[in-house]
């Protein structure tokens, strides 16, 4: 009877745990999904134009894929539930000066600011849920983040267009509604959250790895978003950028082959389930990321929908992510299959986008919903599920480091995503006005050419022009994210079976098949290797809890003894 009464008692304080960190879960999945309807009438209200609407975007998605990792490595260095409240300060004040901001300029300095406390409340989440509740109880309790991701994202454009349309609200309230929720997670978390301090005194946090990472992909964003606009393809601002790029990323190549505890683990990165979920993982951010930022402009800009309804138009992307997510996890968990779900997603992603490829300005809005539940369905079959392959084909104490690294490509696949298509976007629709402009014997000027997105200063056959130059060109972005998609599925076709893991970690005989499989051709996958059921069952399952934050780096090449949850370890070939 004690025993029943402590675990009750266990259970409601990891709730009242965990109810602070779903707030800050939910606080910073909304600062993205909120302005993303609003995002056109804040950039026609700051008289930006279509390169800066794709760059408040990239901003934030960029500093937050380069400081995850930073923050996971110091988590094991200083009190994670300080590093939390500091990431969640970070944010809050980001977000304050995101709606104070005057121009497009100061708006996208203040996103990318607040990416990095975005970065840090995605990164230490994990890391304190993991700290907190054993894997093997961890299950019971996805329900609750599931539950979290799903208001956001469906609720978040909803939000935002609401706002927007709000005559005392306005367009800054989409950056101030986070910071009251902020603040009350942490004095939430300050009340609830007990987390002892655990030190690695030989952490290294590769910053350099970070910086130059960082600045290689800015760079070629850069270049991206100004080239055969502001300069043209072959000049020396192209062979001065794309030269960069490639020395910058060789040279990140180089400090992580050498780095003690690198950001991306290349060992990690060889191993062809890894390799392949990471291929797919980018793919899957290119396409997802890339087509959903965009959605919310087709809607307003191409058909000339308010942001409220532009969000309600949504919907049906927001249902199938949610719908395919709960029903494919119940049928993996039922068969321990993961690959069909992978492929089926990848397979079901393109045709979602092939759909969209079709539509212009005065396509049936049925047939556009259409589409985006397909590639709605398709992201909620994929996305997490190249996590779980990874994590079901890697040693425990590569868990972490293996997880990380895919979720870091798939947000920079993002970033890069939403940075081409809005190039690509934004050279169709200056052309587009251009050639019509011309065509009603109109002189195109910058305004009038589509360089501003603030329609309401514009006469109507400017604008008639301007809304049927976007909703046309929109298509032509899904073709490409349809194409780039189709790497997803070809990288998802080659990966190894995986199935569901029922211990912790992966027995010695598996890790020695799964070592075989990669030498020798026509070896077992991992997943057909049995365990004994003599095999001895793990202990202490809750001293893992730190190796699955995603702040263990498994890089090293060694060979040497686990003991993340086992007495006395198993031996590892590296």
């Amino acid at each position: 009877m004690s025993s029943t009464t402590d675990a009750g008692t266990a259970h409601r304080r990891t709730l009242e745990a965990l109810s602070g960190l779903l707030l800050v879960l939910f606080v910073a999945m909304l600062s993205s999904t909120v302005v993303s309807t609003a995002l056109p009438k804040i950039i026609g209200a700051l008289n930006g134009s279509q390169t800066q609407y794709t760059w408040v975007v990239t901003a934030t998605l960029l500093t937050a894929t380069a400081t995850t990792p930073i923050w996971g490595k110091l988590a094991d260095l200083f009190n994670k539930k300080l590093l939390i409240q500091l990431s969640i300060v970070i944010f809050v004040i980001g977000s304050i000066v995101a709606g104070f901001a005057q121009n497009a300029g100061e708006l996208i300095a203040a996103r990318a600011f607040q990416g990095i406390g975005v970065g840090g409340l995605q990164a230490l989440v994990q890391v304190a849920i993991a700290a907190m509740i054993p894997p093997r109880e961890r299950g019971r309790y996805n329900g609750y983040l599931g539950g979290v991701m799903a208001l956001a994202t469906v609720g978040g454009p909803l939000l935002g267009g609401l706002i927007v349309d709000t005559s005392w609200l306005g367009w800054r309230w989409c950056f101030f509604v986070g910071v009251p929720v902020a603040i009350i997670a942490l004095a939430l978390l300050q009340a609830t959250l007990k987390l002892p301090t655990v030190r690695r005194d030989n952490v290294k946090i590769d910053y350099l790895g970070a910086v130059l990472i960082a600045a290689g992909v800015s760079l070629l964003l850069v270049w991206i978003s100004f080239v055969d606009d502001s300069f043209a393809w072959l000049s020396w601002q192209t062979y001065a950028m794309v030269g960069g790029t490639i020395a910058l990323l060789a040279l990140a190549v180089l400090v992580e082959s050498r780095a003690a505890e690198p950001i991306v683990p290349l060992p990690i990165i060889r191993e062809r389930n890894t390799a392949l979920s990471i291929l797919a993982s980018l793919a899957v951010g290119m396409a997802m990321f890339g087509g959903a930022v965009f959605l919310g402009q087709y809607f307003q800009v191409g058909r000339g929908y308010s942001p409220t309804e532009a969000g309600l138009l949504t919907i049906p992307m927001m249902a199938g992510v949610l719908l395919t997510s709960i029903i494919s996890g119940r049928m993996i968990t039922k068969t321990g299959q993961i690959k069909p779900y992978i492929i089926a997603g990848a397979v079901v992603l393109v045709i979602g986008f092939g759909v969209l490829s079709t539509i212009d300005h005065q396509t049936a809005l049925w047939y556009v919903g259409l589409g985006m539940f397909l590639v709605g369905s398709g992201v909620g079959m994929s996305m997490q599920n190249l996590v779980l392959a990874v994590q079901n084909t890697v040693a425990l104490k590569d868990i972490g480091a293996a997880s990380s690294t895919v979720a870091f490509f798939r947000s920079l696949g993002g970033t890069i995503g939403v940075s081409v298509l809005g190039a690509v976007l934004a050279r169709r629709v200056t052309d587009q006005i251009t050639h019509d402009l011309t065509a009603m014997g109109v002189p195109s000027t910058g305004s009038s050419g589509g360089s501003t997105l603030n329609l309401a200063a514009l006469p109507d056959p400017i604008v008639h022009i301007i809304r049927a130059a976007y909703g046309d060109a929109t298509g032509h972005i899904f073709l490409i994210s349809a194409i780039i998609g189709v790497i997803g599925v070809l990288a998802a076709a080659f990966l190894r079976p995986v199935t569901l893991r029922d211990s912790l970690d992966l027995p010695a005989e598996v890790k020695a098949a799964a070592v075989a499989a990669d030498a020798i051709d026509g070896a077992p996958p991992i997943d057909q290797v049995t365990l004994s059921p003599a095999e001895p069952e793990l202990s202490k399952p809750e001293s893992s809890g730190t190796e699955l934050s995603g702040t263990e780096s498994s890089g090293t090449e060694s060979s040497g003894t686990e003991l993340s949850g086992a007495e006395g370890g198993t031996a590892t070939r590296r």
